[in-house]
């Protein structure tokens, strides 16, 4: 049984099915909705809530969660704007679904607003899965991730992703004091069976 009670972004809501598991939150890429990441929230972390909001931004019709100037490009006044807006939203969804603090799992532009996130408003999440993240704010404010645990995962040929900046993206939360996991892994953009498995035996263990 999913929900969707309304609140300040359109999403759905799983209730948990299994005690004890973190709350996933996941967040979907360009063009993709509420709808897009469930069957992978269940494949990754069966039993676990499941929160999927949509991102308020369109581009070319498509959703995203902040806007680009071009491919590879933010609009890091937007960033900031959308950040502090899906994290206040983290926090309603927490009151009124009587959730712990989630762990994200984003793709692409769902991985890119996470990590922004960490950067601007640690204390709303328990951890994240950074799947084909880039650095998301050239000049964030230093914040304490104090063991926050951060799974990234690059593909080794992803076109859209440079390798130098998901490994600068991984020194940045390692910095500042979160426990960095990052693989590359032999793929391009697009998720593989490797993701899937390594992102469930992570959750697992959290």
């Amino acid at each position: 049984m999913t929900t969707t009670i309304e609140l300040s972004h359109l999403h759905r809501f799983m209730p948990a099915a299994t005690v004890g598991r973190a709350p996933i939150l996941l967040l979907h890429g360009t063009g993709g909705d509420e709808n897009d990441l469930l069957p992978l929230g269940q494949t990754i972390a069966p039993g676990a809530a499941l929160l999927l909001p949509r991102g308020k931004v369109l581009e070319g019709g498509m959703p995203r969660f902040f806007r680009r100037l071009a491919e590879g490009v933010f609009d890091e006044q937007d960033v900031r704007r959308r950040a502090n807006e899906l994290a206040d939203f983290i926090l309603e969804a927490r009151e009124v679904y009587g959730l712990d603090a989630p762990i994200a799992v984003g793709f692409s532009n769902g991985a890119n607003i996470a990590a922004a996130v960490l950067q601007l408003r640690p204390e709303v999440l328990a951890g994240a899965v950074l799947l084909r993240a880039m650095v998301p704010l050239s000049d964030a404010p230093r914040r304490e991730l104090d063991g926050t645990p951060v799974l990234i995962l690059s593909g080794a040929a992803d076109p859209i992703v440079p390798a130098e900046n998901a490994a600068r993206l991984a020194s940045i939360l390692d910095a500042a004091g979160a426990v960095v996991d990052h693989r590359t892994l032999p793929t391009g953009h697009g998720l593989s069976q490797a993701d899937i498995a390594i992102t469930k035996t992570w959750l697992d263990q959290r």
